[in-house]
């Protein structure tokens, strides 16, 4: 049927993936690079990692500070990785944990990032 569209290419992304530790590098203190996705943590906005460009409003803090506690939280760990919906820029937007923690609650529960743009439901 023609009415396919890209439906089922963006579905075909939404089940949840795993990969395996050190396959993940960390960006910033929000996303991250496996492979050659780009995964953005969902319900959360870190410090930028260089000054706030005119005419957005940025998280404020030590942008460098947060991507290191990423870094930390993932060393050694096998990301679980739940899509939710790509983003503007063509991220996959998702739940990450590891070693069963959810990386948004622990980052915000750290003060390396803010909760925003959707709710964040933490254990």
């Amino acid at each position: 049927s023609s009415q396919r569209g890209d439906a089922g290419v963006i579905l075909a992304f939404l089940t949840a993936i795993s990969f395996a530790p050190g396959a993940c590098v960390v960006h910033d203190g929000d996303s991250l690079r496996c492979g050659r996705e780009r995964i953005r943590l969902a319900s959360v906005d870190a410090p930028e990692l260089g000054p706030c460009q005119r005419g957005r409003i940025c998280t404020p803090g030590d942008g460098q500070a947060s991507k290191r506690a990423l870094e930390q939280m993932i060393a050694g760990k096998a990301l679980h990785v739940e899509p939710i919906e790509r983003d503007r820029y063509g991220r996959l937007v998702a739940r990450v944990s590891a070693g069963g923690v959810d990386l948004s609650c622990r980052m915000v529960a750290g003060g390396f990032a803010v909760q925003r743009y959707r709710p964040l439901v933490c254990p």
